[in-house]
């Protein structure tokens, strides 16, 4: 009898801090946030100074993304709330910050070819 609960004991501790893969493609709504975005900041000079920001904030990702939670009531007063709420929806990924990279990056790689 202890054996047993020694084994689920241990397959729970195995799984305890599993984290979903996100293999699902982003969708259409997030991505064209994405390119907005990344447009935007390009628009503004602010490609370099966004990489290195999300470079270092990589570990809080997740985190950050439930920060944003709270001030959706907030954010809803003054602008869209649907598209903020699938930008959060987006951060939420773990390879959010990949693919935002990538995204802010492209036009450099497109004007070196």
């Amino acid at each position: 009898m202890r054996r047993r609960s020694m084994t689920g004991w241990r397959d729970w501790l195995q799984h305890a801090f599993a984290v979903n893969s996100d293999d699902a493609a982003p969708t259409s709504g997030q991505l064209i946030l994405l390119d907005r975005l990344a447009s935007e900041l390009d628009r503004r000079g602010m490609t370099t100074p966004a990489i290195a920001f999300l470079e270092m904030s990589r570990p809080m990702n997740y985190i950050s993304a439930q920060a944003l939670h709270m001030l959706t009531p907030v954010v809803s007063a003054l602008t869209d709330a649907r598209g903020y709420e699938e930008f959060i929806k987006f951060l939420e990924r773990r390879d959010a910050i990949d693919m935002l990279i990538e995204r802010l990056e492209r036009p450099k790689k497109e004007s070196n070819r």
